[in-house]
């Protein structure tokens, strides 16, 4: 896939309209953002939307449809797939006349950071979902591939599409991968990222932490200590009881009439 990586991407366009809050003087409670972009390798290009950085939908250039993010959002709202397909084929046009007209100097090259981390809190034997953070690189060309024990994982995975990072004076992107799990103390994993700004693959690896387990005779002696503080409380309690009932009885502590 990267040995050729010199020939390919020869030209990017990318559009995007920036977050309001770029702007310095302007603050906003919410930010709607829509980037679109073509280029000469796969994903041939993409057209997105989001709100408060948060997808809404983008649209399948293949099967030519809206995807919304959630359900909720297509019965909420509506958007024409030919209006992104549109704005798609005249970024394709301008790109090969970019591609004609320029010198054929390939785009930086920016290595993404990498990060992985369970969807909620793991428990050994309970079903969970392991997310794979690809962060912060350029251009959106990007492999990668889930391992358990060092094997290959094809099922139960998924992926978000390319999301730009809309907070840098020069674009980047980010991009979520999916693994559904059953954790166990004898399964490891790796999350194997390949991008032209990385030398090598980059391998991010994951495990469940095995909970710190209390010596038993620990146990009893906390256990011990717990129940003597306890009886001696009942007895100084009792003690103190009984001398106010005898304070209380004494005729010399009476008061003549």
């Amino acid at each position: 896939m990267f040995q050729i990586k010199n020939i390919i991407l020869r030209a990017l366009a990318l559009t995007s309209l920036l977050s309001l809050q770029r702007a310095g003087a302007i603050k906003a409670d919410h930010v709607s953002t829509y980037a679109m972009f073509v280029q000469t390798y796969s994903p041939s290009g993409e057209y997105m939307f989001e709100f408060d950085e948060d997808e809404q939908f983008y649209v399948d250039l293949d099967k030519k449809e809206t995807v919304w993010h959630l359900p909720e959002f297509g019965r909420a709202f509506s958007f024409d797939a030919q209006g992104g397909l549109a704005n798609i084929a005249i970024l394709k046009s301008n790109l090969k006349i970019m591609i004609q007209c320029s010198n054929h100097t390939q785009a930086t090259n920016v290595a993404p950071e990498v990060t992985v981390f369970p969807k909620k809190p793991v428990e050994l034997g309970q079903p969970n979902t392991l997310i794979c953070h690809v962060d912060k690189f350029f251009p959106p060309v990007l492999n990668v591939t889930w391992l358990r024990n060092g094997q290959t994982v094809i099922e139960g995975v998924g992926e978000s599409i390319f999301l730009p990072r809309t907070d840098y004076k020069f674009y980047k992107f980010h991009k979520f991968h999916y693994l559904t799990f059953v954790p166990s103390a004898e399964d490891v994993y790796d999350c194997k990222v390949e991008h032209w700004g990385l030398e090598e693959p980059l391998l991010k690896h994951w495990e469940a932490e095995e909970p710190i387990q209390v010596p038993e005779t620990t146990e009893t002696v906390v256990c011990a200590l717990g129940l003597a503080v306890g009886l001696v409380g009942i007895v100084v309690g009792t003690v103190l009881i009984i001398k106010a009932l005898r304070s209380s009885s004494d005729p010399r502590d009476r008061v003549p009439l």
